[in-house]
């Protein structure tokens, strides 16, 4: 019989050089000799139980449109493993804040045509906010996208200085609506301002469509989840899709089914969600997993309490009592109506005279 074994390597730095290190709900552990590290011997995530495929399909399935529930029925279906609505949304919070902080320093190659727009979402309780975006015209990437509850020079201002500080330069022609607010935008030196519309105007070619349709298939995606809860969700939510928009899904409007990242010359080796669950946690953020799952000890510390007075009152000491002695026959000591053979607080000593039976003081 013929035993095939499989060459493990370190999950970290691929290292060869790791021995068995005990095994944990019959998953082997292994420990690196070369980075000093544990890890587990299946495929599945950082301090997690599921394969990564599992929370690919999940957040692929997410930013393409689909709800929580025809996520859940599908790794059913599949894989027999139904996770709660709660799993759901921990894995997507989770990874869309690893893929914001992994892209949050590209600088793509776009052209030099721009073009801006703003469209309307839904808050909860009815609260209406604006979503300002821009985007290359040559590439489809989205340089920069702003939420504000107003649509003021300020916010278009903001949006026009975030895109280029990610495209590293000014471009040389700007196209908006025909909203007041893009009129006293600052866009750059010698940078030309054009205002259209949604439909191209033949006699200058001046169109917003191609940041329509991407506000279009962000409402789509909208239409099967509830209202944003505040702002702060709705910032995470285009966190991810803003990568997922750039970075993995294919754009229909550039030859060959490239991503805006690559027709922008952006080199990355993260081409979809597998790629980056895959990615190794560094020593440090394992450092500080471990240490948030530690309950800290608490020292409860007591501090005197302290009584306010207005005026020093003077309290005279009580005077020490008088030591208690034998019984004497002869000693009476007496205060009011009260005597004893004792001595006590108070009290004055009688003698008993021996002769006359008589007392004296």
């Amino acid at each position: 019989m013929v035993e095939i074994t499989t060459e493990v390597k370190c999950k970290d730095c691929g290292s060869t050089g790791v021995v068995k290190f005990g095994s944990y709900k019959g998953v082997p552990r292994y420990w690196c000799k070369a980075c000093k590290r544990k890890f587990k011997g299946d495929s599945s995530p950082f301090h997690m139980r599921v394969p990564p495929d599992y929370i690919s399909t999940a957040l692929s399935m997410y930013y393409s449109g689909s709800s929580i529930t025809d996520i859940r029925n599908h790794l059913k279906q599949e894989h027999g493993y139904y996770p709660s609505k709660h799993i759901v949304f921990e894995w997507v919070d989770k990874y869309t804040s690893i893929a914001a902080k992994q892209f949050q320093d590209v600088h793509p190659k776009v052209g030099d045509q721009w073009v801006a727009d703003e469209t309307q979402l839904e808050l909860d309780k009815g609260i209406k906010i604006w979503f300002f975006d821009i985007i290359d015209s040559d590439t489809r990437y989205l340089l920069a996208s702003r939420a504000s509850l107003s649509r003021t020079t300020r916010d278009a201002q903001m949006l026009m200085d975030r895109a280029i500080a990610r495209a590293g330069k000014s471009p040389k022609v700007v196209i908006t609506d025909k909203l007041s607010s893009y009129l006293d935008v600052n866009y750059g030196k010698n940078v030309e301002h054009r205002q259209g519309s949604p439909f191209r105007i033949l006699s200058s070619g001046e169109s917003t469509s191609q940041i329509e349709r991407f506000h279009g298939t962000i409402k789509d995606r909208t239409k099967v989840m509830r209202a944003f809860r505040n702002l702060e969700t709705l910032h995470e939510f285009m966190n991810g899709y803003l990568v997922f928009y750039n970075f993995f899904k294919p754009n229909e409007a550039l030859q060959g089914g490239k991503t805006p990242a690559e027709a922008a010359k952006v080199d990355y080796q993260i081409k979809n969600w597998r790629d980056l669950i895959s990615l190794p946690v560094s020593k440090q953020a394992e450092i500080q997993t471990h240490n948030t799952l530690v309950r800290p000890k608490v020292i409860v510390t007591i501090e005197p309490t302290l009584t306010h007075i207005s005026s020093p009152v003077m309290v005279s000491p009580k005077p020490p009592k008088p030591p208690r002695t034998k019984g004497n026959t002869n000693a009476i000591y007496q205060r009011g109506i009260l005597i004893s053979r004792h001595p006590f607080h108070g009290a004055h000593k009688i003698r008993q005279s021996r002769r006359g039976g008589g007392m004296i003081l």
